[in-house]
Parts: C-alpha cells; structure tokens; sequence
C-alpha cells in the first residue's frame, strides 16, 4: 500500500490529539499538516497544546515542531495533503460549511464530527457493519463538483458499545431495542481533573445524545440507492445517555426483542464468528478479533475491558434472558474506537477500496 499524506482539522482538541498520536508510526498514513484555529495558527503545535494536552503521555516527536496552519483555508493544502481528518469543536452550520468547502477543494474529508451524519449522499460508515455505504461517494462529488473530493463521517462514539453488537444478530429480526450509555468524560473532551462536577456524582443528560442514539443506527442499517441513503424504518430504539465520572470508555445496558428468538447459544455464536471487511482486508487498525464475550457477572468494566484490541475491539458480558427478550451489556473504548481509531480505520477502508485515487 503507498503512503498517503495526511492533515489533521482540529489538532489541538482531545480527539485531534489522538489523532496526532495514533498516526505517529501508522504504515499508510503521515501527518503532513496540523490545524486548528485562528487563536492557534502560526503557533508550533507544542504552543498551541501548552495546558491543555490530555495525555500522560508526552506529545509524539514528530509533531512538537510542527507549525499549526488556519483551518479555515483548505486550499494551501490541496498540494500537501491527500486528504484529512476533521474533528473541529464548531457549530453544526459552520462544520458543515467548512468541510464541504475541503471537499470542493479536492481533498477528502474523512469526519468524526455530526454535521453531515444526516446528509443523504454522506456515508457515515462503522467498516465491519456497512462499508457498501461508500458506494454513493461518486454521487456526492457529482453534487460538489470535485474530482477527487468528499465527505465520509464515522458515526457518534458511544454507537460503537452496542450497534456492534446488535448487528450480527439482525438475521432474528431485531423489533426493538432500549439502550441505556454511560458516557466517559472524554468523550465530551474533558478529562476526570477539568470536570470537577462529575466527582460522586453522575448527570443524567449529555445535550443531543440520546437523538444520536436512537437515530444514527437507522442510517448505518439503511440501504444506499440511487446515490442516497435511505433510513432503515426499524427497528424501534429507545435511549437514555448518561455522563458518567470514567476517564475513557462507554458502556452500554442494552434490551432486545426479536422476531425469530434466538437461543443463548445462537447469540454467543453470532458474536464469535463475526468479522468484516476490515479483518477480511487485513487493514492495520483493525482488530483481529472485532466481538469478545467476557464472561463472569463482573465484566465488562471500562477500566479493565476498554483496552481490547488496542482500543479498537468491543466487548459484551452478562447475556441473560429478560420479558423483554434478551439483555447483555456492551463497552467500547470511545475515544479510540469511536472516534479518532475509528476514524482511521475508516481511512483505512477507503484507501484500499481506492477512493483517494
């Protein structure tokens, strides 16, 4: 596989971070460029993170000196780059202003951020569940006019603790499910020491989760047809997210109903044996094995669990039968896995698929 040219949109945020950790030795890809905001820009990157870098671990050597460049200009990059990541801390309007506005100019976005999850002709793509997605990418670079430019989104973070999961069991006819998230701090870019308000104590709301929640798996399970995606009309999902005080990793209490009931055997079968276009591909950020089940009433549990697989697998635990049909528990790490690993695991998938052609 050659070498791709990478920049970074909104380097200097938490999921930036990870980005700008996770590309330090990957075989594809290099960071060729860093960029953030204006207050940020002509800074070197090390500056421009002073006090805010969320790790504890140093920032990568590669980037301390790097000059962080205006995100709001893609065009000096379109000779640097070959296409980018976007994670951007900007209203919905203006990121999605921006990105296209990259997409125009003939560099592909690959986007951890919301604002064009709902756009028809926008794949938003977890690679083992829905990779034939990508395939309404020629029509939105009709609708661009660009060449070699789009937009491809990964999906809200904490769908990676039970879409996963409730994916290889769809064949049962899935008629709905109830989910409940507990969501760690990083995953609204806070650490456990700059959210005080979360020591002993859990909030009950995180602003526009729950609609993410109940709504995004309905385009990830749609079908792409006539260069759109049309949402899938089941099944019905009921969400409640919660903010929890864990420093990464989002777990999920999850109830389902089939049309077909599967047996507990049939359920732990369908996990074991799934795999997808990543594995099948051997892509570099992809988990060897995407599903583990985690036995014992104790597991799985953030702290000891989010690390499966790099980040980049899921874990289930506590599959029990419920009036409601089954019930189990599922976790994920959500800055890895849902948003900057899965991101490039999304890269990783359109670049052997050759959309950065």
């Amino acid at each position: 596989m050659k070498q791709y040219r990478v920049g970074i949109v909104g380097a200097t945020g938490m999921v930036g971070q990870r980005f700008v950790t996770l590309l330090q030795r990957h075989p594809w890809f290099v960071p060729a460029a860093l960029l953030a905001s204006p207050r940020s820009a002509g800074k070197t990157y090390e500056e421009a993170v002073e006090g805010k870098w969320a790790f504890d671990f140093p920032i990568p050597e590669y980037a301390r000196k790097m000059p962080v460049l205006d995100a709001a200009d893609p065009r000096p990059l379109k000779d640097k780059v070959d296409f980018v990541f976007c994670a951007v801390n900007m209203g919905k309007e203006e990121t999605r202003a921006l990105e296209e506005a990259y997409a125009r100019a003939e560099i592909p976005v690959v986007s951890n951020n919301s604002a064009h999850r709902f756009t028809p002709d926008v794949p938003m793509v977890i690679p083992e569940v829905n990779p034939e997605h990508l395939s309404v990418i020629p029509f939105q670079r009709k609708r661009l006019g660009s060449k070699r430019g789009f937009i491809a989104v990964k999906s809200n973070c904490s769908l990676q603790s039970y879409v996963p999961l409730l994916h290889p069991l769809r064949k049962y006819g899935i008629t709905s499910a109830a989910v409940c998230t507990y969501q760690a701090v990083s995953g609204a870019g806070k650490t456990l020491k700059a959210m005080p308000e979360i020591a002993d104590n859990v909030i009950p709301y995180i602003a526009g989760e729950e609609e993410k929640s109940e709504r995004e798996p309905l385009k990830i399970w749609g079908k792409a047809e006539e260069g759109r995606i049309e949402l899938a009309s089941s099944p019905l999902i009921t969400a409640q997210c919660v903010r929890v005080p864990v420093s990464d990793g989002h777990t999920a209490a999850v109830f389902v109903s089939f049309e077909r009931d599967p047996s507990r055997e049939e359920i732990l079968s369908a996990w074991e044996n799934f795999a997808g276009e990543p594995q099948r591909l051997g892509l570099p950020s992809a988990p060897k094995k995407f599903i583990t089940y985690l036995g014992g009433d104790d597991r799985p549990q953030p702290k000891l669990d989010r690390m499966l697989e790099g980040g980049m697998g899921i874990a289930a635990g506590r599959l029990r039968r419920d009036p409601f049909g089954w019930k189990f528990i599922g976790l994920s790490h959500n800055t890895l896995r849902g948003a900057a690993g899965g991101a490039i695991l999304l890269a990783e998938l359109l670049a052997a698929e050759g959309y950065f052609g």
